[in-house]
Formats: C-alpha cells, structure tokens, sequence
C-alpha cells in the first residue's frame, strides 16, 4: 500500500469547502477549546487542531502521565533514559498527578540527576489531561507516549522516528507484549495473549506490519496534534483509541512495526483487573457516542453475555428464553475450557486452577462497564462529569 505523505493527507484535511484559512476560527468562538480538550481551535471547515507555540529544537519529547506509580516509575525511567540516542537528542517530560505514594520523591531525585528529564503537576490527575500538559510544552520534532508500567527495548525512540519518517504515518506503534510479576500477573497476562480474552486486533500480533485501528503508547508528529488536536479530556480510558479514531478519520494512517517493542506490566489482582476493563467497557460507549459510531459487533459480546446470565439461571422469570441462554452458556464454558488449555501449555500449568476466573474477569468487568455505559451515556445522556461516573 502506498502511503500519502503527513503533508499530503493534512492538507486535504485542513484545506477543503470554503476559503477560510487552516487555522481560522469559527465565528464567536475565539480561542475555543475544541472536544479533545485544552488550547484546540476549530477551523470553519470543521477540522480539529491544537496549534503549538514554540518552535521544535529536539529531535523528539517522551511523555509520561503517572500518579501514585512508586513500585514501577524507577525501572521505567532506567529503561528510557538508557535509550539509543537520536538524532537531535531527546527530553522526557513527566506529568505526575499529585503522587501521594513516594513517586514524586523518585521523580524529583531522577530529575537532579539527569537534565533531559523534566516533572510537571498534572493537578487535574487524569491521563488525558497529563499527556496534553506534557504535550502543550514538547520541544521535540516527535512526541512519544510511554506508560509507567512498561519497560521499552534500547532502540524503541529510535525505532519509532525511523517508522515514522518511512511510512508518513500520523501514529506508528508496536505490538503490545506483557512481562508479568507474580502469579495472579502471569496469568492475567496469559489470558491477555488469547483471543478468547481480548480479541483478535493486530496490536496482539507481535509479527504484524501495517495499518492498524489502534497501537499501544504511540509517536506521532507534531503535526497529528496540530491536524486533530489533542487528547480528550472526558475520557479517563480509552483516550488512545478516541484518538487513533479521529487520525483515521481525517485520512490518517495508524501503523505497527515489529520493530518497536516494549512489554508491560500487567495488573497484579484480579480486583485491579476488574477496575481496569470496567472502565475500558464504560468509556468506550462514550467513545462511540462523541463519534455518532455504533459499535463494532464483537464490542456487544461481553455485555449480552452478562445480560445473559439472570435468563439461564432464571427460568421463571425468562421462559422460554431460559435454555437458549442455558445453551450459550454451555457454549462459552466450552470454548473457556480450550482457551485455559490452550493458555496453560503456553504459559504454565501452574495457572490453570486460576485461568478460568481471569477469563470470567476479563469479560464481566467489560460486559458490565458496557452495559452501563449505555445505560449512563446513551440512554440517560449523562456527562461523564455526573455524579457517580467511574473516573
């Protein structure tokens, strides 16, 4: 496939139904913030754009939201510090969201001992508004999202630039691969590798190149931000696809490299797990909504099987439906038992008393945060501001 360049495709989207210029406001709105969150403006064509202040004099600025990350913030730093030099050199900018767990001491020690990395108050807490604070003062050619609990190869930064300028994509990332800690994390982590868990996408793939929906962290050009603006504010998860979303959107191109890799580490409980695909299923209704997209079929899975469950365990209440749902249920325990084989040859039998629980957690936790998803932002139109939203 051949790809337009990042200045091809950004000006067939700024540039379209009327002679404003790119960056022209819409009429009494001066300055307005657009729906990805702070300092965007909106030009009269409809385009999205974040417009930068200060010229870029490094090759590229590494970005890390974080708060309350004291177990796992030092070995990540040691990772991206250690990085293969570009070039233009680099700058890490870390937005710490009131850290009240010893990491601000961490940060802070880091900083005096190493002067590319800087330390920001993120004081509204929340990963979208600490990638944009971090985003809004980058100096960098390239900016580079890194997670706090993730370790990265040598290369990764350099990988990612050398992605960049080969395939003019808008966001170039790579597959996402899982260095668990302990044994509930191994096991979450051996699930997380099976479709069963989480499905089929390519960033799953650790071999795939090409075009994808959505990477892991991401490295875009200044120019993604200044095209679609920056990251939404009202999504506490999820921002990474809302945004993949609008580069797609615009005619942009999501791209994955083998090349890049870093592995993450995954939750250590299956509460913490539970929180986590909660709001990965609660968000990403809200997600659809700002888009006026409806979801893909396999994103209803895990809720119809939720809504299952009270019909075959209920048959009074539910006749005749009761074993239709009895037999889906037979069904999904079946394919249950094969994926905890499956994962247990692969990752240890040791995790196979525990792997059909990690999987009941994966799709519960995110069949439930669905459901009430449309519960709270379709059918009763909440603001994801209301009182009682998972933040």
């Amino acid at each position: 496939m051949a790809l337009l360049s990042q200045e091809q495709v950004i000006g067939v989207r700024r540039v379209t139904d009327d002679d404003a210029p790119p960056d022209a406001e819409m009429p009494g709105q001066p300055g307005a913030a657009n729906a990805c969150g702070d300092g965007g403006q909106r030009t009269r064509s409809g385009a999205e754009t974040y417009k930068f202040t200060a010229q870029p004099d490094l090759g590229a600025t590494v970005v890390i939201p974080c708060r309350n990350e004291a177990a796992h913030i030092e070995k990540c730093l040691r990772s991206v510090l250690a990085w293969d030099d570009i070039a233009g050199g680099f700058e890490v900018i870390v937005a710490d969201g009131m850290s009240d767990d010893g990491t601000r001491d961490i940060l802070d020690r880091w900083a005096a001992q190493d002067g590319r990395l800087r330390v920001i108050d993120n004081t509204d807490r929340t990963t979208s508004h600490g990638l944009n604070a971090a985003i809004r003062i980058a100096r960098g050619h390239f900016i580079a999202r890194v997670d706090a609990h993730t370790e990265y190869s040598p290369d990764y930064l350099r990988r990612c630039v050398d992605a960049q300028r080969t395939t003019g994509a808008w966001n170039v990332g790579g597959a996402a691969r899982t260095k668990p800690s302990g044994y509930a994390s191994r096991a979450i982590a051996g699930a997380y590798a099976c479709p069963f868990a989480v499905g089929t996408g390519s960033f799953h793939q650790e071999q795939y190149e090409g075009s994808t929906d959505t990477v892991p962290y991401g490295c875009w050009p200044r120019s993604t931000f200044e095209a679609i603006g920056l990251f939404d504010t009202e999504l506490t998860r999820n921002q990474d696809d809302e945004h993949n979303m609008r580069i797609r959107s615009a005619g942009g191109v999501v791209w994955q490299s083998p090349s890049i890799r870093s592995w993450y580490t995954t939750r250590s409980s299956l509460s913490k797990l539970w929180r986590q695909y909660f709001q990965y299923g609660l968000y990403k209704v809200l997600v659809f909504r700002k888009h006026g997209r409806h979801a893909s079929w396999r994103h209803f899975v895990p809720g119809a099987f939720v809504l299952s469950l009270p019909v075959a365990v209920l048959p009074s209440v539910f006749h005749p439906l009761h074993h239709v749902a009895q037999m889906g249920l037979a069904a999904y325990a079946a394919a249950m038992g094969v994926a905890c084989v499956a994962t247990a040859r692969r990752a240890g039998w040791d995790l196979l008393p525990l792997l059909p629980v990690v999987f009941a957690t994966y799709h519960l936790s995110y069949g439930t945060g669905y459901l009430a998803g449309l519960v709270r932002f379709i059918i009763c139109r909440r603001s994801v501001n209301d009182p009682g939203i998972s933040r």
